[in-house]
């Protein structure tokens, strides 16, 4: 009488593979050719698998992540991201790879994300919930093929993360750019965008590629990044005097033209791209910090933080930065001191 066949253990192989269970426990693995003996291929699922698709002559990442990478940046899903979000995405694979390129997806189990995110990537847990979110969507990719049952990153909790707190108070950002402006073209440019972010609330992919046909004598024009469709929306900001001091030094900086961009690189007369302005900015940064001219390293999620704070300070309430009102005063809104009235 033949062996019942075990169906969990075949889960993720590949037609004409056996997983025939053993009795001091795992499983060894059979292939099936046609009109042939069958070939044993190990007691390694993820050798077993490779094994096959090399003797059928299949593509080399044929089943492996780094096609599911491959697949899913050629999706429309991945098409209707943002230019920035794909980007990150992008930068998340570039260290996803280096373990999961040539992974078998099949073969990935939960333990094998939970060792990514507690070990491999212990220097960066946050930046690591991010990879394994990017990582999930190829899962999702792989079970909407069929090549597996279910996604192993649902199956593991993300590292603990805290909303980000640093508020830069006006009497450390002053100094800053007092300094900063007097450090060449580039970093007057840069600290000009820092001085746009903190000033008008925007995120930077908001204004990176500003234009001067987008600003007028009372408003600047921005589409607030995030969203899509019929939620898109646009952003009138009105133009105060300190953002009227940052607009007319950006037209008095050599190569103005009416049509260009606002914030461009002295060199080329064209606006950072996104890499060029993270070197940059980091530069401009590790040299304020040696010079000791901040304490502390701040981002320009932190100047939207400045921004947000500063300003329900000054008018008593939030602005509206966002889609839900609630991510704007948890996330943003980031003062020291609570001011309340007595009966």
């Amino acid at each position: 009488m033949s062996r019942p066949r075990d169906h969990a253990s075949a889960s993720g192989l590949l037609p004409r593979m056996e997983a025939r269970p053993l009795k001091d426990g795992g499983f060894s693995y059979r292939y099936h050719p046609m009109g042939g003996k069958p070939v044993s291929l190990g007691r390694d699922k993820a050798q077993a698998l490779q094994k096959v698709l090399d003797m059928n002559g299949r593509a080399s990442d044929h089943g492996t992540v780094g096609r599911l990478w491959r697949l899913y940046e050629a999706s429309p899903d991945f098409k209707r991201l943002a230019d920035t979000t794909k980007a990150q995405y992008r930068d998340n694979w570039e260290e996803l790879k280096k373990l999961f390129d040539k992974a078998i997806a099949s073969a990935v189990k939960p333990p094998h994300i939970a060792r990514y995110l507690r070990t491999e990537r212990a220097a960066a847990p946050i930046v690591a919930n991010r990879e394994v979110a990017v990582l999930s969507n190829l899962f999702n990719l792989a079970v909407e093929l069929g090549e597996i049952e279910r996604n192993p990153c649902k199956e593991v909790r993300r590292n603990p993360e805290e909303a980000r707190d640093r508020l830069v108070e006006k009497k450390e950002f002053e100094p800053f750019v007092a300094w900063a402006l007097q450090q060449g073209p580039s970093a007057v440019v840069l600290t000009s965008m820092a001085q746009f972010a903190a000033l008008a609330g925007n995120r930077r992919a908001e204004f990176l590629r500003l234009h001067w046909p987008q600003v007028d004598e009372e408003v600047i024009r921005l589409q607030r990044a995030k969203q899509r469709g019929k939620k898109s929306k646009r952003e009138l900001v009105g133009i105060s005097n300190a953002l009227k001091e940052v607009l007319d030094r950006m037209r008095a900086i050599e190569g103005y033209s009416p049509m260009g961009a606002v914030f461009r690189a002295p060199r080329t007369g064209n606006p950072y791209s996104e890499s060029g302005f993270k070197a940059m900015w980091a530069r401009l940064m590790a040299k304020a910090l040696k010079k000791e001219i901040v304490k502390e390293r701040f981002t320009f999620h932190d100047l939207r933080g400045h921004y947000t704070t500063y300003f329900k300070l000054q008018f008593g309430e939030l602005p509206e930065l966002h889609a839900d009102p609630k991510t704007t005063a948890g996330v943003y809104e980031r003062s020291r001191e609570v001011r309340r009235l007595a009966l």
